[in-house]
């Protein structure tokens, strides 16, 4: 199968886990705000890595993830209806935790002492 047809099918995928997740039942997940960051499906379409965040991040996101990996079979039944696949994958979701990894170099990065008047004497550039 051509690679663009894997991107295209991880994006359908991607937005049909996105629409489901407003049906789902579980308090805990209605309450985390999960959001689907992106979708990763093998060539031979047995495996799609579905990478899940929430606005908590860390803790939550991982029991989010363990809690929608348990509601499989009723994400596999709504991509089923909808889009056309030969195979369907088994889905795995996982922990994206990189806005806290962003996060904690945006802090690392705010404490260099050259960044601060790095960045003051590009805003006096710009004034000019």
């Amino acid at each position: 199968m051509a690679s663009y047809n894997v991107g295209r099918l991880s994006e359908d995928i991607k937005r049909e886990i996105s629409a489901a997740l407003r049906d789902i039942k579980d308090g805990k997940v209605v309450k985390a705000l999960v959001s689907v960051s992106r979708c990763e499906l093998t060539s031979d379409l047995s495996y799609c890595k579905v990478f899940v965040t929430t606005l908590d991040g860390g803790k939550t996101t991982e029991d989010i993830a363990a809690r929608l990996q348990k509601a499989e079979g009723f994400f596999k039944k709504r991509i089923n209806q909808r889009v056309k696949m030969r195979k369907m994958p088994q889905l795995i979701f996982v922990a994206d935790n990189s806005t806290d990894y962003y996060e904690h170099i945006s802090e690392v990065l705010s404490r260099l002492p050259g960044i601060k008047s790095a960045q003051a004497g590009e805003s006096g550039e710009d004034e000019r």
